[in-house]
């Protein structure tokens, strides 16, 4: 989703994280909306952040001619204990949230939405409000247990990074998203060539013979089956053992009473690795498998027994194909 098209849908998303921000335990009092929200902003002069003067009680009256366009920033939700509920630079890989900018209503008073009226471009703001207000009105959910017992406010740090028309964000937000795609390919591209050559010295290492195939997997045969290979849409059956490089098993056929696993080949419902290496395997085959991240887990690993990027060795057994 490029935009929060509201709040209460952006928001609840990203409770989850921890980290710092500038001005939280800044001793200067807190300057108060009639609503009730309480804030200090800052913007940054010379170098310098300096606390900007209060606003009128009502609120920022500059803030109509930034209605209809976008915000740019970054935000920190924290407990009236100080514990981190959200921290968008984190959660959002260091990419600001945008956020419609549109008319505050009253019953938008003393909410997130009414905080973010106050921010232009280049402020940094600490807002003060109470929990039961802003979950009710801005996330429209109850407030959780645990929120409720740190105490009856929530804080809001936030940083204004820009404001733009629709067509700016929208292009900005698409440029970044290609300088993302182009940054992750190239570390896929970096670790894969590493993970070949682990794989290249786990074979030498154990003394294998193995063969690289075209897709990435590398196979090596220990009993050649005389029996044809499987075809797309067939069903497998495999007797198999699971493990790390350093021999830690994490799964294996034996634990289902030796029961071989059964599914269609090439149709997904295995990692990719096994999809492009029993294919490679005439039925009554036995071969070693060596996945390379990118086609087993990969970064998100699996569980506690397989780490991120993890390459995987398979002591596989084809025992039959119908």
């Amino acid at each position: 989703m490029l935009f929060a098209a509201r709040l209460q849908l952006a928001i609840p998303a990203l409770l989850a994280a921890a980290g710092l921000m500038s001005f939280q335990g800044d001793p200067t009092p807190f300057n108060r909306l009639s609503s009730g929200l309480e804030y200090r902003i800052y913007h940054l002069e010379n170098g310098r952040y300096v606390l900007r003067p209060a606003l009128p009680t009502s609120g920022d009256a500059t803030y109509a001619a930034r209605i209809g366009k976008i915000m740019s920033l970054h935000m920190q939700f924290r407990t009236a204990q100080d514990s981190v509920l959200m921290h968008s630079r984190r959660q959002n890989r260091n990419q600001p949230v945008r956020v419609p900018l549109d008319t505050v209503r009253r019953q938008q008073h003393g909410t997130v939405e009414e905080a973010l009226s106050l921010l232009q471009p280049g402020d940094s703001g600490v807002f003060r409000l109470n929990v039961d207000t802003v979950f009710l009105k801005s996330f429209r959910q109850p407030v959780p247990p645990f929120i409720r017992r740190a105490g009856s406010t929530l804080t809001v740090l936030a940083k204004a990074e820009k404001i733009q028309t629709q067509e700016e964000a929208v292009q900005e937000a698409q440029q970044a998203q290609l300088k993302a795609q182009a940054e992750a390919k190239k570390q896929a591209a970096g670790l894969a060539l590493k993970e070949d050559a682990s794989i290249l010295a786990y074979l030498k290492q154990n003394k294998l013979k193995g063969i690289k195939a075209p897709g990435g997997v590398y196979y090596v045969i220990t009993k050649a089956g005389i029996g044809a290979k499987p075809k797309t849409g067939q069903v497998v059956s495999v007797l198999y053992t699971g493990m790390l490089l350093n021999g830690k098993v994490f799964d294996a056929s034996s634990r289902n009473g030796n029961k071989p696993i059964e599914f269609p080949l090439g149709q997904g419902q295995v990692i990719p690795g096994w999809d492009q290496g029993i294919a490679l395997l005439p039925k009554g085959s036995k071969a070693i498998l060596l996945i390379p991240s990118a086609l087993a887990y990969g970064p998100r690993g699996a569980g506690a027994d397989i780490p991120a990027n993890s390459i995987l060795r398979f002591n596989v057994e084809l025992v039959g194909v119908k």
